[in-house]
């Protein structure tokens, strides 16, 4: 299929996962850039909609997905689209799943050579007492998450080993299984990536002492500088992670990947999939940084989109 305008767009998101108002509030944004591109856009909630979808599917020429965590962004969508024969931007069914489970993303950067906080998953089979064990080989502070949950939902800083059954029941309120991780306290960064090309490194420097759900969408408790103020080499460095990841994943098209910089060394995270797409968000705000308006952004997007098909 030929980049055309007038592309006939289905815009999914919602859906059932603890991040729907995100994806919805980013979704206004992408609506309103498809349509100034001059697009046919047909909204789609997989909450509700997916009926209706494979009924217009036929009708259709993309899907742009603005929709996060389970359900979406986990490759079961993406295999729903496959079938209807629906081009769509982003990872594919392997690489959504593999960046979806932390626990799993974590072996692969290891296995790609990039360095990792320690870290181990546990689920509701295991022990608290085996849990406090695995704790003592990390220290304290720690992290406590769940496996398959973005946006901070579901994390705790543990500081103390009292509050570890509290974080662990908060994480299998999200999720069946669960991460324990070293906490590396550092310089947040973030890294996207569009069209296997690395963007400039966006660094986050959070008001509150930890960079949790409500620093990340409460306006003003954080602060976001692009380019990070690093210096040449650890930006490359930087770049080059965030690269790998995205490669070692069976990643396409765009991603985002999460970092922290400790003396001289970055710790890979996280890798999302499908980044936010507000205006103001990470990826849209390193994409200005190297040329890209917002509507250029989704352009780009849709162009890579039906490259794959």
């Amino acid at each position: 299929m030929s980049l055309k305008k007038n592309l006939r767009i289905a815009l999914i998101a919602g859906g059932h996962s603890s991040e729907r108002e995100v994806s919805l509030r980013g979704s206004k944004a992408v609506d309103k850039a498809l349509r100034e591109l001059g697009h046919e856009v047909e909204f789609f909630d997989p909450a509700y909609d997916l009926r209706r979808l494979v009924d217009r599917a036929s009708t259709l020429d993309l899907a742009f997905l603005v929709i996060h965590g389970p359900g979406g962004e986990d490759g079961t969508l993406q295999g729903f689209l496959d079938m209807l024969g629906l081009p769509y931007q982003g990872a594919g069914v392997l690489g959504s799943a593999l960046a979806m489970h932390k626990g799993i993303a974590k072996s692969i950067y290891e296995l790609a050579g990039l360095p990792v906080p320690k870290g181990r998953v546990f689920g509701k089979d295991n022990s608290l007492d085996e849990m406090r064990e695995f704790v003592k080989t990390l220290g304290l502070p720690m992290i406590v998450k769940p496996a398959m949950q973005g946006s901070s939902i579901g994390l705790s800083l543990v500081k103390r080993i009292e509050d570890l059954p509290q974080a662990i029941e908060v994480a299998f309120s999200q999720d069946k299984e669960i991460l324990l991780e070293e906490y590396i306290q550092g310089r947040e960064m973030t890294v996207g990536i569009l069209g296997e090309e690395a963007l400039p490194v966006v660094e986050i420097v959070p008001k509150a002492d930890f960079f949790n759900y409500e620093t990340k969408y409460t306006p003003g408790m954080a602060e976001e500088i692009c380019p990070a103020r690093i210096g040449f080499d650890l930006t490359s460095k930087a770049q080059d992670y965030a690269l790998r990841a995205h490669k070692a994943l069976y990643l396409r098209h765009y991603s985002r990947t999460d970092l922290i910089l400790k003396e001289g060394e970055f710790f890979v995270l996280e890798t999302n999939t499908i980044p936010g797409m507000t205006e103001t968000s990470l990826l849209p705000l390193a994409a200005k940084v190297a040329g890209y308006s917002f509507k250029s952004l989704i352009a780009k997007l849709i162009e890579l989109a039906l490259e794959e098909d």
